[in-house]
């Protein structure tokens, strides 16, 4: 499958997926950062969630998505999971000629630049902790660190029930932060894109002593490098009445509507579902 066409068109949109409501969160910031550039967000609410799911499924799923989003002719895709960028990223670069970013580096990055004492922790989905790829990429940018992985399934659904502060997310988190605490990290790499919306409960509970990295922030802002180096960032806001963001889900799009209504504030968004199987 290799899709052609001219990615040189610097009013094209930016294709956006992920496996559900947590790539709000890159869309977001991509939203803040770079505020002129359309956006076709597709959340596959339908087979969510990807963090228990194998590599093969992982990869199908979203070559599929790929093939949705290259209707709208995007200029770059932003992968803005952490399991699909773990699992299908490199084959869907090889596949396509449209350039691609994963939000697994930049936040990579990000941690192998702040941590002072070497010692990182990665908090994602079982997914993303056993393809170790966080340690894979950190590594790579410095050897003298040391990663630990922590699997924490529960926070998905509790950040799409909107249990954002809330006694039992505290609790949950509590459990699950407190070997990486004793462990005595100084960086904590949020390795999956529901985490940046329970940030404050994780921030509390680390204490401030430890940096959170966010990729969701530095996807956005690596992105806008990519952008401008290949000439393709947009320097005009969309025409009135041009509709900037275009949201598309798998399935439950009254469900993804109002979540991403509470954390995108940029008027009321609607969500058409579209039948993904067909491509």
């Amino acid at each position: 499958m290799t899709v052609e066409w001219n990615h040189t068109d610097i009013n094209a949109p930016i294709g956006v997926f992920d496996s559900g409501v947590g790539g709000l969160t890159v869309a977001r910031e991509i939203m803040r950062q770079i505020p002129n550039e359309k956006i076709i967000y597709f959340g596959d609410t339908a087979r969510v969630p990807y963090g228990s799911k194998s590599r093969e499924t992982v990869t199908r799923f979203s070559k599929q998505i790929v093939r949705f989003l290259s209707t709208f002719q995007v200029k770059t895709i932003v992968v803005a999971c952490n399991t699909a960028s773990a699992y299908a990223l490199d084959e869907l670069e090889r596949e396509s000629d449209i350039p691609m970013i994963g939000v697994v580096k930049p936040g990579a990055k990000a941690a192998s630049e702040v941590t002072r004492n070497g010692r990182i922790g990665v908090i994602a989905t079982e997914a993303t902790i056993g393809s170790k790829i966080y340690n894979q990429y950190i590594t790579e940018l410095n050897k003298d660190v040391t990663i630990y992985g922590k699997a924490c399934p529960l926070f998905v659904p509790l950040v799409e029930e909107g249990l954002w502060e809330d006694p039992v997310t505290d609790e949950i988190a509590q459990r699950y932060l407190s070997e990486l605490i004793d462990l005595d990290i100084d960086t904590l790499i949020l390795g999956c894109t529901h985490y940046p919306l329970i940030r404050s409960t994780l921030g509390r509970i680390m204490g401030e002593k430890v940096t959170l990295v966010n990729p969701a922030y530095e996807t956005a802002r690596e992105l806008k490098e990519m952008l401008g180096e290949r000439g393709l960032l947009n320097d005009h806001a969309p025409a009135l009445g041009e509709n900037q963001y275009q949201f598309y889900v798998s399935d439950t799009a009254d469900k993804f509507k109002n979540f991403a209504n509470s954390i995108i504030k940029y008027g009321i968004l609607s969500a058409k579902t579209i039948h993904i199987e067909e491509y």
